[in-house]
């Protein structure tokens, strides 16, 4: 039976670069049939990086069947997952999140989950040695997804580890990452063919916040003016969403690469209360900059309070 690997839903480059990376492992060098797949449409990140480097867009998973062997990478929340996840016999988890309880295993199963940015820089970790045999495209995937994660290294959740591997990994290739990152950066930003309900969702994660079901959206770009030019449309597109997807809220922040900070959509007094209580900020319209904020992991879902 060929194992799945997959990451979470709305896959950002980390969840579409890791399954491929862990699949070629599995594949090549345990000789474990193994399929990338992913949980949705990669956003222009993520398909940035599979052109540049060539690589097969992973199918994308419509249904999964009961008893498939699974490996899940970039996450362990299954509010991230299949509704039926606990259906499949989880093999593996690999991840750089908190600890989220739900899952279930069919026994006792590997489980690597460390305090890194990226779940590419575990991977290669444990690959150890036979990294060396990786194929180009399986490098820069994990490349790829370090950068990302990281922001090029603006990121707090950025640890040496991330640095030196993605260091390691851009001299072999001989990429400068400073202009690769530039590139990645700039398919990240331009989300002009994506609809207001795309854009909230596009990189998401459902949160609890003391029994509120919030939708907590990112978008990080190099170029914030167009998305804040549609900020009228985004907000009025959020009551549609959350109820849609059984949320109280939706909380969106506009994470500026270059300026290193994030502006929060404030499109009523919940959020407004959410801000100031949260990030003690003084908020006086329909958006509030939180200068250093870049990272929902680290900075955002820590001190979100009501």
């Amino acid at each position: 039976m060929t194992t799945l690997v997959f990451g979470h839903k709305s896959p950002d480059t980390d969840s579409t670069g890791s399954p491929i990376v862990w699949a070629w492992y599995l594949n090549e060098i345990k000789g474990i049939p193994a399929k990338p797949v992913l949980l949705g449409e990669p956003n222009t990140e993520a398909l940035f990086m599979l052109d540049k480097w060539n690589l097969d867009k992973p199918e994308i998973l419509t249904a999964l069947e009961a008893d498939t062997k699974v490996v899940i990478v970039d996450t362990n929340n299954p509010a991230e997952l299949p509704a039926n996840i606990n259906e499949a016999d989880i093999t593996g988890i690999i991840d750089h999140h908190r600890l989220v309880a739900g899952l279930e295993t069919r026994g006792p199963i590997e489980i690597n989950i460390q305090p890194l940015a990226c779940t590419a820089t575990i991977m290669f970790k444990m690959i150890g040695k036979d990294w060396a045999l990786a194929p180009r495209g399986v490098k820069a995937a994990a490349l790829s997804c370090i950068l990302s994660d990281t922001l090029e290294f603006r990121s707090p959740t950025t640890t040496q580890e991330d640095r030196a591997i993605a260091e390691d990994i851009a001299r072999d290739l001989g990429v400068d990452i400073s202009d690769y990152a530039a590139e990645m950066f700039a398919a990240k930003s331009d989300v002009s063919s994506f609809s207001e309900a795309e854009l909230l969702r596009m990189d998401s994660k459902e949160f609890d916040l003391d029994g509120t079901n919030l939708r907590v959206s990112v978008l990080e770009t190099t170029s914030p003016a167009p998305l804040l030019a549609r900020k009228d449309a985004l907000m009025a597109e959020m009551p549609k969403v959350a109820e849609a997807d059984g949320a109280a809220q939706v909380l969106l922040f506009i994470v500026d690469i270059l300026k290193e900070e994030a502006t929060l959509l404030v499109p009523n007094d919940m959020v407004k209360h959410i801000a100031e209580q949260s990030f003690g900020a003084e908020v006086s319209g329909d958006t509030v900059v939180l200068p250093g904020v870049m990272s929902r992991k680290k900075q955002i879902i820590p001190n979100l309070k009501m």
